[in-house]
């Protein structure tokens, strides 16, 4: 038996996958990418993961016939109505391959989740109330996931 390849970045990741889903990948990553400009991109659980001070915002997978989206937030209920045709096992969401992908609905995912990070407290005080934040958070990213 041959042991499952260990990926150290994103981009080998998805150059692992035929060209077709290579594409389907890049823009995914693109989509979270915009939609989280300050996330880090890293691979956890052999899976490309985008976090946010610390904290797991999305991570992603191809499958063979779909792409796997997790770390999905709670949200509202018109929220997870707009998920439930993606819904898979265990809070994740399922892109079949063969259809187009929802990327406003994956952005729209990276800012719910942004919503539930815990240092959310801290940067909605400073930007209401003028507040000194008290460690070294670049907060340039913040302001824009602010509702």
């Amino acid at each position: 038996m041959v042991p499952a390849r260990k990926f150290e970045t994103i981009a080998e990741y998805i150059e692992s996958f035929p060209e077709n889903v290579q594409s389907v990948l890049e823009k995914l990553r693109a989509t979270v990418q915009e939609a989280a400009p300050e996330a880090g991109e890293s691979i956890s659980y052999d899976m490309p993961t985008f976090r946010l001070n610390g904290e797991r915002l999305v991570y992603f997978s191809a499958w063979k016939n779909h792409i796997g989206l997790y770390s999905i937030p709670e949200g509202n209920g018109a929220f997870r109505k707009e998920l439930s045709p993606y819904e898979g096992e265990k809070g994740s969401l399922r892109f079949p391959l063969e259809k187009p992908i929802p990327y406003d609905l994956v952005k729209k995912n990276c800012h719910v989740s942004y919503k539930r990070n815990p240092r959310r407290k801290e940067v909605t005080e400073f930007l209401t109330a003028g507040l000194e934040l008290k460690t070294n958070l670049s907060i340039s990213g913040l302001i824009y996931f602010y509702p």
